[in-house]
C-alpha cells in the first residue's frame, strides 16, 4: 500500500447553483520514496488533488486513504492531527511567520506537537538548517532573507517533524530559475539520501525535468502516469 492513495475520487465545487467537476474518478497511489510531479494546465485539477492529499479538503465521493484512514470519515480535528503528524507542506509563498527567526519557524511544528526537549529540538533544527545550507541564517527573520533562503527554511520546517510525505504546490513559482534549480536539486538529494517522499503540483518544466515520476492531468482526469 502507498503512503497515500486515491480510489475513484470525484471532487465537485458549487459555483452559484452550478456544480463544477474538478476531479473525475481519480485512482492514484503515491509510494514511499516517490519524487513525483502532478503536471497540467491551470484548471486541470492538480491543486485540488494536492489539497485532498494534504487533508485540506474532502472528496465529493471516493476514498482518500492515509495511514489506512479514509479522510472522508474524519472530523476537522482528526484531519488537523493527520496534517500535523504525517504531512509536510512547502508553499509557493513560503508561509513563514514574519516575527520568528529561521530557527523559530522550523521549531514551531515541534512545539505544537510537543516533540523533544529544548536541546533535542535545537540539535535537530541546526542539523536540518545545515543540511539545507542556511545554518548561518538561523537568527534571521524572513524579511532579512532572499526568496531562495526562505524556501530553504520552508523545506526544513516541512521535514522537521519526519512526515510520511511532503507536498509542494508550485515550489519554484516565486524564485528565479537558478535558485529554483538549486532548490529542486536540494529536495532531490534529500529524496535520494534519506528517502523523503515528495509530491509536487506544477506546470514548471524545470520541476517536471527533476521528477522521477510524472503524473499528467487534464480536465480532472489522469492522462499519463510515467516513471522516468
Amino acid at each position: 500500500m502507498g503512503v497515500v492513495q486515491m480510489q475513484n475520487v470525484v471532487k465537485n465545487y458549487k459555483v452559484g447553483k452550478v456544480e463544477v467537476p474538478a476531479l473525475r474518478g481519480i485512482n492514484l497511489s503515491i509510494e514511499k520514496g516517490d519524487f513525483a510531479a502532478i503536471a497540467g494546465p491551470s484548471g486541470s485539477g492538480k491543486t485540488t488533488m494536492l489539497n485532498l492529499f494534504g487533508c485540506l479538503d474532502k472528496p465529493t465521493s471516493g476514498t482518500v486513504l492515509i495511514e489506512e484512514h479514509d479522510i472522508i470519515t474524519l472530523s476537522p480535528d482528526q484531519l488537523a492531527d493527520v496534517r500535523n503528524s504525517h504531512i509536510g507542506f512547502i508553499f509557493q509563498s513560503f508561509n513563514l511567520i514574519p516575527v520568528l527567526t529561521a530557527f523559530e519557524n522550523v521549531e514551531f511544528p515541534l512545539i505544537l506537537l510537543k516533540k523533544g526537549n529544548a536541546k533535542q529540538r535545537r540539535d535537530k533544527i541546526m542539523n536540518l538548517l545545515a543540511s539545507v545550507g542556511i545554518v548561518d541564517l538561523a537568527g534571521r527573520r524572513p524579511n532579512e532573507m532572499s526568496g531562495g533562503q526562505q524556501q530553504r527554511v520552508a523545506i526544513a520546517r516541512a521535514l522537521v517533524k519526519d512526515p510520511d510525505y511532503v507536498l509542494a504546490d508550485e515550489p519554484t513559482a516565486n524564485i528565479d530559475t537558478k535558485t529554483g534549480h538549486e532548490i529542486l536539486d536540494l529536495m532531490q538529494g534529500m529524496n535520494k539520501t534519506i528517502g523523503t517522499t515528495f509530491l509536487f503540483s506544477t506546470h514548471d518544466p524545470q520541476v517536471m525535468a527533476h521528477a522521477r515520476r510524472l503524473i499528467k492531468i487534464r480536465d480532472g482526469q489522469i492522462e499519463a502516469d510515467e516513471r522516468i
